[in-house]
């Protein structure tokens, strides 16, 4: 995999994918946190399931704050290790309201001090919402980066420096989302489709499909 292939994947990819953003409902940055929160080992439409009907109820620091463990987990108890996600959740509020004036800090290590919060959520809230071009990986993107060779890495932290070294500058904003929605549509798990994938001919995938 070189410079001018990975730049011809990007190409393709940000014109296949036009407007590449989260999938995962919301309406301000604090949202977008507990959204996140959320999703580890949850799909974007569970999470969104959840919100949908806690956001209504309950989407400040102090309002989710004033349901307490017992009232937040009566919405989010549908999404995987809701206890313990609902529990992280309660005592991040509270920081937010202690410290930060009850806004998200925009800094990496302000962020991961917030329970619930590691590299690959700060990541995601600092590109999402601030702009920042920094790159979470998740398992979409971990595997979509080893099996096109655009980036590999053992680890999830591998990949990601790979990624912030290889990719050109022009998709470092993007690319987080471009890959995620190229996993989660094209470059699935099991069986890639292949066939309909407009990077088939640059990837370096050695078991391609015809589908």
């Amino acid at each position: 995999m070189n410079k001018a292939k990975r730049q011809d994947i990007f190409e393709r990819l940000a014109e296949a994918i036009p407007n590449p953003e989260t999938e995962l409902n919301y309406n301000s940055t604090f949202e977008l946190l507990i959204a996140v929160i959320l999703s580890a080992q949850a799909t974007d439409k569970g999470v969104n399931k959840a919100t949908d009907k806690l956001y209504p109820i309950a989407n400040t620091p102090s309002a989710i704050y004033k349901l307490g463990e017992d009232g937040l987990k009566q919405y989010i108890k549908t999404i995987g290790l809701f206890n313990t996600k609902g529990a992280n959740i309660i005592k991040t509020c509270k920081i937010l309201i202690d410290k930060h004036a009850s806004k998200v800090p925009q800094t990496r290590q302000e962020l991961e001090e917030l329970p619930g919060v590691g590299r690959k959520t700060a990541n995601v809230v600092l590109n999402t919402a601030f702009g920042q071009p920094t790159i979470a990986v998740d398992t979409h993107i971990y595997r979509v980066s080893n099996r096109t060779k655009i980036a590999t890495g053992k680890t999830v932290l591998d990949v990601e420096k790979k990624l912030e070294k290889h990719v050109p500058t022009a998709f470092k904003l993007d690319v987080h989302h471009l890959l995620i929605l190229h996993g989660r549509y094209t470059c699935v798990a099991r069986k890639p489709r292949c066939g309909s994938c407009v990077i088939e001919d640059l990837c370096e995938y050695s078991k391609k499909t015809q589908v």
